[in-house]
């Protein structure tokens, strides 16, 4: 099992849903990147269920920074975050039958029956509250050479979001100070509606989450097999449920012409930017400067109330299952604080490698 991802400035997760604690471990930071503890918690406090269209397990997550932070500000040696688990309800989880649409099956497979079931174990979304808590670090650290992190739904349950403005900085600046990231209050108040209504009726919903990065300066990243767009999809794609991550215009981008897929490049104020920007602030695998756009697929929650077919593993038998316990009947919504802080983990190294490690700290 391999749990660590980066090159210059890595993270590693560990723990399991139901365990006593969940964490991670961030190598690699140089010495004084300033560790605001309280944006931390306010980081996590967007990823936390919330109202009716989340699971009711509740958790503080009182995290607690363990190594590399002294007196406010990073040693240059790892960095230990722990977060305990306490709203467990490990009675709720059986071994043998296996829920559709979760890793019970390839996880009994791989681990050959040794895995820790309770709770999807460490296949769980539980762990993203450490990602959440590593990534506000390195938001934070971005945010001091002025690269911006925001991400919106752009859809759930089939209703559309507001796309981002000319401005995505100031949109930038609505979306993390909101518990649902939005850009137009009315369309959020019709997704909400929309995910209670899946709930009562015992089902889930996914959703679109995009995600916009300013600031990020032209020339990093590497063309092939490191490219930013293959650095970004194979983080994202370890958020739970993410099935699909598109740049710029994505998928759109094969229904057009040349002519209209390319972003004419023009000189502003002496600087370089593009007319348009459909490939996403990148070329060739490399940042040219403009707003990093991507878009993630975000699947529905696959627990739900209504009886689904599956197989007892345990003992080699179908049967039905409906799932009991607590559930999100949607969990696009959280997935975004945790989008934002994987955006950061990868965009951090990506740049450490570009400029060197204490390029980041400001002093370079």
């Amino acid at each position: 099992m391999k749990n660590t991802f980066g090159n210059s400035v890595t993270v590693t997760l560990f723990g399991e849903s139901h365990g006593p604690e969940i964490g991670a471990v961030l190598d690699g930071l140089a010495a004084g990147i300033p560790v605001d503890e309280a944006f931390i918690g306010k980081r996590l406090a967007l990823r936390r269920p919330a109202g009716k269209i989340s699971t009711a397990r509740q958790e503080a997550d009182p995290f607690r920074i363990v190594s590399g932070v002294f007196e406010g500000k990073t040693t240059g040696t790892p960095l230990t975050i722990l977060i305990p688990n306490s709203d467990t309800r490990s009675g709720d989880y059986a071994r043998g039958p296996v829920r559709p649409g979760h890793a019970d099956y390839t996880a009994h497979i791989r681990y050959q029956g040794f895995e820790d079931y309770r709770g999807g174990g460490h296949f769980s979304g539980r762990i993203t509250a450490a990602l959440t808590a590593a990534g506000a670090i390195a938001l934070s650290a971005l945010e001091g050479k002025e690269i911006r992190i925001g991400t919106h739904i752009a859809r759930c349950a089939g209703i559309d979001d507001a796309p981002f403005s000319d401005d995505p900085e100031a949109d930038i600046r609505k979306l993390n100070a909101l518990s649902f990231a939005v850009l137009d209050e009315r369309q959020g108040e019709k997704m909400r509606r929309a995910v209670e209504q899946a709930a009562a009726d015992g089902d889930s919903v996914g959703g679109v989450l995009e995600t916009v990065v300013t600031g990020m300066p032209a020339g990093a990243g590497e063309p092939w097999f490191d490219t930013i767009e293959g650095e970004l999809a194979h983080a994202l794609f370890s958020i739970p449920a993410v099935k699909g991550v598109e740049f710029g215009d994505g998928f759109g981008l094969a229904d057009m012409r040349g002519s209209e897929a390319n972003d004419p490049f023009v000189i502003r104020n002496g600087r370089t930017e593009t007319l348009t920007n459909h490939n996403g602030g990148i070329n060739g695998g490399i940042s040219n400067g403009m707003p990093i756009r991507f878009r993630c697929a975000v699947k529905p929650t696959p627990s739900i109330r209504k009886e689904q077919r599956t197989v007892n593993i345990a003992e080699g038998r179908e049967e039905t299952l409906a799932i009991g316990g607590r559930h999100d009947p949607a969990i696009v919504h959280r997935a975004r604080a945790v989008a934002d802080s994987v955006t950061a983990l990868v965009l951090l190294d990506i740049l450490a490698q570009r400029f060197g490690t204490d390029w980041i700290r400001g002093n370079v």
